[in-house]
C-alpha cells in the first residue's frame, strides 16, 4: 500500500514537473550556450543571527533583483555558464531582534553554472551595499546608527520551467555593519535558506 501511495505521488510530482515545464528548451537540445540578457527576480529569504551579536536576531528578507548578463564562459569544462551583474532592492522585517526593519540596497554579480541539456543551473553569487535601519545605540548589541553596509553571499541552484520562467532555491549569508563608524560597533551576521521566481527576457 505505501508502494503504491509513493508511486502515485512521484507519478503525479513528474507529470506536474513536466506540466509547468512546457516546452523543451531550444538551447538546452542544440547544447548552445544562449542566456537571457536581462532577468527580474522576486525572493525571500528567512535568516537567523549565526555569530558576533548577543541578540537572538530573526529577520525576513524580500529582495527585488533585476540582473543583466555580462559575459559567457562557452568552454567543456565544469566553469561553463555566464555571470550576472545584479541591483537589489531589500526590505527586511524583522521578527526578533531589537530593531524592527532594515531597507536598503545591493550590488553585486551572480555566476551561473550551465552542463548541456540541464534545466538546473547551480549559481553563486556576492554583493556590497548600503541601507538604514531603526537602531537604539543605547541598547546593548544593538546597531550603532541608522546608516549601515551590508554584504550578501549566496549559494544555489535553480530549476529553468521554460524560456522565461526558473524557481531557485539556496543559502544566503548577510553581513550588517556600519563599518566602525560608531564605537562599539555591534555587527550582524545572519544566515538562512532563500526561495526565488525569476522571469527571464
Amino acid at each position: 500500500m505505501k508502494f503504491l501511495l509513493l508511486a502515485a505521488i512521484s507519478i503525479f510530482l513528474a507529470t506536474t514537473l513536466r506540466t509547468f515545464a512546457g516546452p523543451e528548451i531550444a538551447s538546452e537540445s542544440t547544447g548552445v550556450l544562449d542566456p537571457p540578457r536581462f532577468e527580474m527576480a522576486v525572493e525571500s529569504a528567512y535568516l537567523l543571527g549565526v555569530f558576533g551579536n548577543p541578540n537572538s536576531y530573526e529577520i525576513g528578507a524580500e529582495f527585488l533583483t533585476a540582473r543583466v548578463r555580462w559575459g559567457t564562459v562557452n568552454t567543456d569544462s565544469w566553469f561553463r555558464g555566464y555571470n550576472q551583474f545584479y541591483v537589489s532592492a531589500i526590505a527586511e522585517p524583522i521578527f526578533r531582534g531589537v530593531e524592527n526593519h532594515y531597507f536598503g540596497l545591493n550590488f553585486g554579480s551572480r555566476y551561473n553554472f550551465v552542463r548541456p541539456g540541464s534545466r538546473f543551473v547551480p549559481y553563486i553569487s556576492a554583493g556590497l551595499g548600503l541601507g538604514w535601519i531603526d537602531s537604539h545605540p543605547g541598547i546593548p548589541g544593538a546597531q550603532g546608527q541608522d546608516f549601515t553596509f551590508n554584504i550578501l553571499t549566496a549559494a544555489g541552484i535553480s530549476y529553468k520551467m521554460n524560456d522565461h520562467w526558473k524557481l531557485n532555491a539556496g543559502i544566503l549569508y548577510q553581513h550588517l555593519s556600519n563599518g566602525g563608524q560608531t564605537d562599539p560597533n555591534p555587527s550582524l551576521n545572519l544566515l538562512g535558506p532563500q526561495i526565488g521566481l525569476d522571469y527571464s527576457f
